[in-house]
């Protein structure tokens, strides 16, 4: 099997992943807090990241000169999970996969102001193709409109900030060490407030808690390998499986079924993705010396 074989079916596996911990979490939000979602998730996961962190090279890997990084994006994870638990509670998982979606976008824009990037026209132009898609399923000031909509592009703009960052200083350290402490503050911070939001779990509610951390920490190891099998513009546009999964879980488990314009909409986005994805492979094969 080719590397980049190998790369799209870690992808795939990453993504299947975080689709039945999404689920998992949209289930445990109709009885509890996102707060006490967040920190039984994170309780499970810093362990299984340390161990892996341990066979990847050794713990010294989670070392690092920069706390204050990562308290930065610990904060912005926090933010990022709070509004996309919350989401999954009042939007239908579909729909709320599907707006997820827009982050790449956000991450596309923001790079203007925060790296001082430059965008391209077709970029631009696919950018705000996604954003169209976005809209028609949102439909602000229309019937189906949900506060739920905005809690969910929220989470994509906390979202697209992280990778802003991880782009910005990702080269400084360690992959471990980034996940590691991104996964601590929200742990911690989430502990301090759990006397205020503790709801006593029903005895079937702990495999949940402890399946949703396994299951986010294995979609980041997997999601990791797919980008060291495969270029990312290979493997990345595979993000889009969720969708698939989206439905699926959310017909299975709560007999959601997506209207016309939710598809029609998650068209436009997933274009748009593929769009970006195909113009920046074709700008980095531009870029390589030819022998």
């Amino acid at each position: 099997m080719s590397s980049s074989f190998k790369g799209i079916g870690f992808m795939c596996l990453g993504v299947l992943c975080l689709a039945i911990g999404d689920a998992i979490a949209k289930w445990l939000g109709e009885v509890h807090s996102p707060l006490q979602i967040i920190f039984f998730r994170t309780l499970v996961s810093l362990p299984l990241i340390a161990l892996l962190a341990y066979f990847g090279g050794g713990l010294l890997k989670l070392r690092t000169r920069r706390p204050g990084l990562h308290l930065l994006r610990g904060l912005i994870y926090t933010g990022t999970m709070g509004f996309f638990v919350l989401g999954l509670t009042l939007l239908p998982l579909a729909e709320a996969t599907a707006i997820a979606f827009v982050a790449p976008m956000f991450v596309t824009l923001l790079s203007v102001p925060l790296l001082g990037e430059r965008i391209e026209r077709q970029v631009l132009a696919a950018s705000l193709l996604g954003f169209l898609g976005v809209m028609i399923i949102v439909r602000p000031g229309g019937a189906a409109f949900q506060m739920g909509s905005l809690v969910m592009i929220g989470a994509a703009l906390f979202y697209a900030l992280m990778m802003i960052t991880a782009r910005r200083w990702g080269g400084t350290e360690h992959l471990w060490a980034m996940v590691f402490y991104m996964t601590l503050v929200p742990f911690v911070l989430t502990a301090l407030a759990l006397p205020w939001v503790w709801q006593t779990p029903h005895p079937w509610h702990w495999p949940a808690f402890l399946g949703s951390g396994i299951f986010g920490v294995g979609a980041t190891a997997s999601i990791t390998m797919a980008f060291r099998h495969a270029p990312a513009a290979i493997a990345a546009p595979f993000d889009y499986t969720a969708m698939l999964w989206a439905v699926l879980l959310g017909w299975w488990f709560w007999g959601e079924m997506p209207d016309i314009w939710v598809f029609i909409g998650s068209a436009l986005i997933i274009g748009s993705g593929l769009a970006i994805a195909y113009h920046e492979r074709r700008t980095t094969l531009k870029r390589r010396p030819t022998s």
